[in-house]
C-alpha cells in the first residue's frame, strides 16, 4: 500500500492560493459531495465558497444546513477560476436558474475548471456543454448525457480538457485529484 507523506501532499497541491472555486449549491444536496471536495480543495489552500440562489442557508439530503457565503447573482466569471456541481437532487434545480449555466458556461469558455459529480451533469447538459465531450454521471442520468451527445463513459473519474466529471461518493476520491491536478497545472 502506497502512503504519501504530508511533505509531498504539500509539494504537490498546496501552491494553490491563488485559486478560486465556486461549490454551486442548492436544497437536497448530497453532503459527502460538498463537505468532501470543499474541505479538500481548503487543505489545498483554494479559495472556496458556496454560492445559492436566493436562500441564505440550504439544507442536504439528510438535513445538514449550508451557509452561501454569495449569491449567484453576485458572482463575477472573471473572479473564479472553476465552479463545482455536486450531486443530490440540487442539480435539478440549479440547472433552472438562468444565472447558473451562464455562469457554468462562461467559465468553461475562458477553461476554468467545470466540475460535476453524480447529478451535477444535468446542469452540465442544460448549459449546452455535453455535446462531444467525454464525461461519466450517476447511472441513473446516464442516457442524458448521451443524449446530450456526450460520450459516456462508466469510469470512476473522466477528464475532458477542463471537464471533469465522476459517478458517485465512492469516486470522490479520484475526483478531487482530478481536479487539484487540474487546478496545478493551471498555477
Amino acid at each position: 500500500m502506497l502512503h504519501f507523506e504530508p511533505a509531498f501532499i504539500n509539494r504537490h497541491f498546496m501552491s494553490l492560493e491563488h485559486q478560486t472555486i465556486a461549490l454551486l449549491l442548492d436544497d437536497l444536496y448530497n453532503d459527502v459531495e460538498v463537505w468532501y471536495p470543499y474541505y479538500r480543495l481548503k487543505e489545498a489552500g483554494v479559495n472556496v465558497f458556496i454560492a445559492g440562489k436566493d436562500k441564505v442557508t440550504y439544507s442536504s439530503k439528510y438535513g445538514y444546513p449550508a451557509a452561501a457565503d454569495i449569491s449567484l447573482k453576485n458572482i463575477k466569471p472573471s473572479d473564479i477560476d472553476g465552479v463545482i456541481i455536486p450531486g443530490g437532487f440540487c442539480p435539478d434545480k440549479l440547472r433552472t436558474y438562468p444565472e447558473v449555466l451562464k455562469l457554468v458556461r462562461a467559465v468553461d469558455k475562458k477553461g476554468g475548471l467545470v466540475a460535476s459529480i453524480c447529478h451535477g451533469a444535468w446542469v452540465v447538459i442544460s448549459a449546452g456543454l455535453a455535446k462531444n465531450r467525454s464525461m461519466t454521471c450517476y447511472s441513473g442520468i446516464k442516457d442524458d448525457v448521451k443524449n446530450a451527445g456526450a460520450l459516456y463513459e462508466d469510469k470512476p473519474v473522466v477528464v475532458f480538457d477542463n471537464l471533469v466529471t465522476s459517478r458517485k461518493p465512492a469516486d470522490l476520491p479520484d475526483f478531487m485529484t482530478a481536479i487539484l491536478r487540474f487546478l496545478s497545472k493551471k498555477s
